[in-house]
């Protein structure tokens, strides 16, 4: 299957994107925090991120989703800063970034970055929190075109995006893997300050779906187009896990692909929150993976050490 941004640049489809895409930046309005800082002059509202893109590290990621990884890894770029900032995140150093932590890049070398994963053998791009770089993605996108990308593009954000936004990824990318995290409002003003993440990724996940459908893998078992979904539980919010499942089976669809994972850990101010200062335990698991089958969802993903322990020692 042919990744859908060729098609867009053979078009010029991309090319109008691009336009669009950056006139969001001179009032910044790509994310639903909606700033207003001149990223073109290089003003950083929330994400901490100005007029180019950011990276923290690169690599063949091996500890992805099964239809991911395959044999040779997903390709994942881990951009500096986050347009949702969670108190807990796993990557806090990565989302709220110390000043100069991070390396600035220009399209051209973004555009490199990408085609030097494929030529690794890495089976996909999978952009790690983009939400806030999209005008830059799809502008580095005709150089690594033009260098020989040919894999899938992975947009792996945190639900928080804006659905305006989206539509100008719409053929471009081909498989988008949001994280639906919160279901309440309260839930989400407190560990993120962001009230209104339930209502804004219920939409940008239908979105989503529209625009790519259900999941969508070849032969060799690798994922080529489609959403796939995460949930990560959280110590005490059951509750607010059984609503996003029912929300997916119910609103997207029973053969959507879902990751529930249970690697949550307190990290970043996690501490500053006591009921946050726990984990995961094996019950909790195997309960949310009940309620997604009662609910009908048919596709989850599984848990397999060995072949993790293998991906993970690769080489």
């Amino acid at each position: 299957m042919e990744s859908g941004y060729l098609v867009a640049w053979r078009s010029g489809l991309l090319e109008k994107r691009i336009r669009q895409s950056e006139k969001l930046l001179a009032d910044c309005s790509l994310c639903p925090r909606k700033c207003g800082v001149n990223r073109l002059a290089n003003e950083k509202g929330m994400c901490r991120t100005g007029l180019l893109a950011e990276v923290a590290s690169y690599c063949p990621h091996f500890g992805e989703e099964s239809v991911l990884v395959g044999e040779q890894g997903s390709g994942t770029i881990f951009f500096c800063g986050c347009n949702l900032l969670c108190v807990f995140c796993q990557n806090y150093d990565i989302s709220h970034p110390e000043h100069n932590s991070c390396d600035v890049l220009s399209d051209e070398q973004l555009g490199s970055m990408m085609v030097g994963l494929q030529q690794q053998g890495c089976h996909n791009i999978n952009f790690v929190t983009p939400s806030h770089v999209v005008p830059q993605i799809l502008s580095a996108l005709p150089h690594a075109i033009e260098k020989g990308l040919t894999v899938p593009l992975v947009f792996n954000s945190s639900g928080y995006d804006e659905v305006e936004t989206l539509t100008l990824l719409e053929g471009i990318v081909d498989i988008y893997m949001p994280d639906f995290k919160f279901w309440n409002s309260e839930t989400a003003r407190r560990y993120a300050r962001a009230g209104n993440y339930p209502e804004k990724a219920r939409a940008a996940l239908l979105e989503m779906q529209r625009q790519v459908g259900d999941l969508q893998v070849n032969s060799k078992g690798r994922a080529e187009r489609g959403m796939l979904v995460r949930h990560l539980l959280m110590p005490g919010l059951m509750e607010e896990t059984v609503e996003v499942l029912k929300f997916i089976a119910y609103s997207i669809s029973t053969n959507c692909y879902v990751n529930i994972m249970d690697q949550y850990r307190p990290e970043g101010m996690a501490g500053n929150f006591p009921e946050l200062n726990a984990t995961i335990d094996t019950q909790e698991y195997k309960k949310a993976k009940k309620i997604a089958r009662e609910v009908g969802l048919l596709r989850l993903e599984e848990k397999e050490l060995s072949v993790l322990v293998k991906r993970l020692f690769k080489g």
